[in-house]
């Protein structure tokens, strides 16, 4: 999903997939290389990150693929998913119900529930009062949920992801998936998302022979 195009589209979520702009220029690869790689958050360890939105009919259907091949993540491998949010309000909000949901380890009851919100009932669940009367039906501890929503530690992390997404990786699309800080790869240029992991695990092995 293309950044421009969400941002005038996002409303009605009926934007169409593209390519995840310049980075990715060489499409007849099957990844691309960064011009400055970026260091991971622990040294020593070979980094996997997803980029991805809840309004993103892309990523909802990439998110069962990569729920499976988490399960097989070598030792040496963290993994980590970073929503994008471009400047758009909306996105930020889903952001900040990503890492809520991360942080109270709930994500894993609710996360398809948020994508069929977001794109099938058109929940406004970017906001706080969407998202409380929404909460509603799951078995979660509203007032610790809500506690971490409004906590300095999650808004940290919102900002962080907007900076890691826009300034460090200059992600234009979702999903992407960026391996080792040094390459980037996604359906856009190698055909599927499931070509898209397999390229993956042939990186991850590239970084770890480089190491």
């Amino acid at each position: 999903m293309d950044r421009r195009t969400l941002i005038k589209q996002f409303g009605a979520l009926a934007v169409v997939g593209a390519l995840p702009g310049t980075v990715l220029a060489q499409r007849e690869d099957q990844y691309q290389t960064l011009p400055n790689p970026i260091p991971p958050e622990n040294e020593g360890r070979i980094e996997v990150v997803e980029f991805f939105h809840y309004g993103c009919p892309h990523c909802r259907n990439f998110h069962p693929l990569i729920k499976h091949w988490r399960q097989s993540v070598p030792e040496d491998v963290d993994f980590r998913a970073v929503p994008a949010i471009w400047g758009n309000e909306q996105l930020r909000g889903l952001a900040r119900l990503y890492y809520t949901a991360l942080r109270t380890e709930t994500l894993e009851l609710i996360e398809e529930s948020i994508f069929a919100a977001v794109q099938d009932e058109r929940r406004p669940i970017f906001n706080e009062a969407g998202l409380r009367d929404w909460i509603k039906r799951f078995d979660i501890d509203e007032t610790a949920f809500f506690e971490t929503y409004n906590s300095f530690a999650v808004q940290t992390l919102v900002q962080r992801a907007d900076q890691v997404v826009r300034a460090a990786y200059r992600i234009q699309g979702v999903p992407t998936m960026a391996v080792g800080g040094r390459y980037i790869t996604s359906a856009s240029i190698t055909g599927s998302h499931e070509r898209t992991l397999q390229v993956v695990d042939q990186l991850i092995e590239r970084v770890r022979e480089a190491a």
